[in-house]
């Protein structure tokens, strides 16, 4: 038998957070295994592959689709596996369809036309918002399997991208998948709609320059109660091996990196990293109307006039100045505010057979070290000094002792 021919990838918005991680997946395959990788964003590309097989194109799918197929029929007629992994984010959830509905829409019409025959498996990814996590409490852990939520105001845009793959399927050969992470955490080399990473250790530096100690970003409930999140590198090998299994056509799978975190222990675990000694946090707000946890203060203004400071970091460490208007503080400000459980289960992909499963302190570790070393953030290591602080996260880092949350 002759060997099956290479595939060819489709990657969209390759300048975020989880489509550089399935770019940096997929450049690591051989070519016998993938021929081409075809990859898209919006905006110039901020970091450069010297992957021969890495072709870009500049398109924005909120163009008309004559446009799009116009600029993408020239590399993309033999695209066999197509990764959607854009998105428009804002801060107000009801805005977000508007934008991301016709994004969708007019990639997968688009590669439809263009592909053909050859299109093999279309790959959404959606989140944590399928199971109506922004919105108030949901069954923890959530399912693959649980009914969609009742969407009233029609404002749940992964229903409508799913629908429409749904229905447009039916008359085709392709297959799908559909992804859904928590939080990511993950390196990207620019500004990105929801860093949670980055915006975690501009402020932490920020309060280490100011000689304060940093308080949790959040509320009372969601500092001692049990979260997850997902690992951008982690997000991409699961992408890449359901697209390519026979099994798994027609699938959805959860993405989290396989264990909990307990913010009252993580939030100084993160602290040790840039040689930062945070104790228990003893005050807090009142509960506020109908139960809602207050913040003690909220990231929007706790950012306010900080940039000079941030400016004097890096001059200091180094690092990069325009970083800190790279903070998402209103993401970041809701994600540690929540006055419910978010976590999800991991069951079908590893009844299916993928067992990846990630630390997630390793993983909040090595994307501080990915904006590092592409000179976002200033070396940790100059920010610990010689003061012995952060030797545990030294550690870590180096692979020479694990640690569990609340030791």
């Amino acid at each position: 038998m002759s060997p099956p021919s290479p595939k060819v990838a489709f990657v969209t918005g390759c300048s975020g957070v989880t489509g550089n991680a399935i770019v940096e997946h997929l450049i690591r395959q051989p070519k016998e295994e993938w021929s081409k990788i075809i990859i898209s964003s919006r905006s110039p590309l901020r970091y450069t592959w010297q992957d021969p097989r890495v072709r870009w194109i500049g398109v924005d799918f909120l163009d008309p689709v004559e446009k799009l197929e116009t600029q993408l029929r020239p590399l993309c007629e033999d695209v066999t596996h197509a990764f959607f992994a854009s998105y428009v984010h804002t801060d107000g959830f009801s805005e977000l369809r508007d934008c991301n509905e016709p994004l969708f829409e007019n990639f997968l019409t688009s590669i439809d036309n263009i592909a053909g025959s050859a299109l093999q498996r279309v790959i959404l990814q959606t989140g944590g918002k399928h199971y109506g996590v922004h919105l108030g409490p949901v069954p923890a852990p959530c399912r693959e399997d649980g009914p969609r939520y009742k969407d009233d105001k029609g404002e749940n845009f992964y229903f409508a991208q799913e629908d429409f793959m749904f229905n447009l399927q039916k008359q085709r050969t392709w297959s799908w998948n559909i992804i859904r992470p928590n939080a990511i955490i993950g390196f990207t080399p620019g500004k990105n709609g929801m860093s949670m990473a980055l915006t975690m250790a501009l402020y932490m530096i920020t309060c280490k320059e100011l000689g304060i100690i940093p308080e949790f970003p959040g509320n009372r409930f969601f500092y001692n109660s049990t979260d997850d999140c997902s690992y951008a590198p982690a997000i991409a090998d699961l992408s890449v091996w359901s697209a390519t299994q026979a099994h798994t056509k027609n699938e959805a799978f959860n993405h989290v990196n396989g264990d909990t975190i307990v913010w009252r222990y993580f939030f100084k675990q993160l602290g040790e990293y840039f040689g930062i000694v945070i104790p228990d946090q003893k005050e807090w707000k009142a509960v506020g109307l109908e139960g809602v946890y207050d913040h003690n203060f909220k990231m929007e203004d706790w950012q306010q006039g900080k940039q000079e400071v941030w400016d004097r970091v890096c001059e200091k460490y180094g690092g990069n100045k325009s970083a800190f208007s790279w903070g998402t503080w209103g993401f970041m400000n809701w994600a540690m505010g929540k006055a419910w459980p978010t976590t999800s289960s991991m069951s079908k992909a590893r009844k299916f057979g993928w067992h990846r499963q990630d630390d997630s302190l390793e993983t909040w570790y090595e994307t501080f070290q990915s904006f590092e070393n592409a000179g976002v953030l200033p070396r940790a290591e100059l920010l610990r000094g010689s003061s012995g602080e952060g030797k545990r996260a030294k550690n870590v880092v180096n692979g020479t002792n694990g640690l569990t949350n609340g030791t």
